[in-house]
């Protein structure tokens, strides 16, 4: 197996460890082991996947409030995440945060955000941050299609390119804000021809295809670390679950998930591919699947016997000590 094959593999094995953590945390929820709210991308794997793979550990990521498969495309900890979803100590936030403010400093990832458009205005001072010092990193901003109509969204991408930051702005245009559908809240077919506008380039890719995601945001990268400014990428995508877990999803029809899961689902047209290849063979799939299945067993263990947080620890790591 070349090089090349092997990178293939490994991003295969994380689109799968992405759709069977977020599975597991909808069967989790589900089943009332989960508090509050969480919202799940599947579907969308190869756009996580494909900008992730291009990055550094120490290049940043801002994420929303469907952000696991972006925090497991940059490496982040099943167990610490798994843990925090069970709203446990031993989680990122110690329990505190649950599944919309998930962080992880140590790989760069500034934060999941419950705001709409939340994410923008961090990256714009990630980005600013490495300019003032002269790194080559770069910062990557998700959001969706129903926060490219926020302020912050063109007040951020107005500055990143006046000041030309290195950050590539990525739009996962999974065809609904909400309930909304794109139709009903953009009066253009492609928003990345909003980059016009701040004389950045703007690029829109099947973002179910995990090869041209990665082509599209390998570019964008390295004329970030250039200097040459920003980038917005439109991943074309889809979600096939509801906005939120529990969602009666009354805005759809079933035959349109159900096309768009059976016809264009990432993770098998990256299977599909990679057979096609003769890198993937079914014993090496089910070995991958095997493997994803055991850490996730190990993650949800470490999960539900991890302690929560004691009563008086509500009033700890709300000030900065200085």
């Amino acid at each position: 197996m070349t090089i090349l094959d092997q990178e293939y593999i490994e991003y295969y094995r994380t689109m799968v460890t992405i759709r069977q953590f977020e599975t597991m945390a909808g069967e989790l929820f589900a089943a009332g082991k989960i508090p509050g709210f969480i919202h799940l991308s599947i579907g969308q794997e190869a756009s996580a996947v494909g900008v992730c793979s291009c990055l550094r550990k120490d290049d940043y990521l801002t994420t929303t409030h469907r952000g696991h498969g972006h925090m497991i495309a940059k490496g982040a900890d099943l167990q610490k995440m798994a843990a925090e979803l069970f709203g446990k100590k031993t989680g990122y936030c110690k329990g505190k945060g649950g599944s919309m403010h998930i962080a992880d400093f140590s790989i760069g990832i500034l934060g999941a955000n419950g705001v709409v458009a939340g994410g923008l205005p961090i990256i714009a001072g990630a980005g600013f941050s490495i300019k003032m010092r002269k790194t080559d990193q770069v910062a990557v901003c998700f959001f969706g299609d129903g926060a490219s109509n926020r302020g912050p969204v063109h007040e951020v991408m107005n500055l990143a390119s006046i000041w030309k930051l290195p950050i590539i702005f990525v739009i996962e245009n999974n065809q609904f804000a909400s309930t909304t559908p794109l139709q009903d809240a953009c009066a253009i077919d492609d928003i990345c021809i909003r980059a016009a506008g701040y004389n950045m380039p703007g690029v829109a890719v099947d973002g179910n295809d995990l090869l041209r995601v990665r082509h599209a945001a390998l570019e964008a990268v390295n004329s970030a670390r250039r200097g040459d400014g920003p980038t917005l990428i439109e991943n074309k995508t889809y979600r096939i679950k509801g906005h939120f877990e529990g969602d009666p999803q009354k805005y759809r029809a079933e035959e349109e998930v159900l096309r768009w899961q059976d016809q264009k689902d990432p993770v098998s047209q990256f299977a599909e591919f990679l057979a096609g290849q003769n890198v993937l063979t079914p014993k090496l799939d089910q070995q991958i699947k095997a493997e994803v299945a055991a850490r996730l067993q190990e993650a949800l263990a470490f999960a539900e016997s991890s302690p929560f947080p004691e009563p008086h620890e509500a009033l700890e790591d709300l000030f900065v000590n200085t």
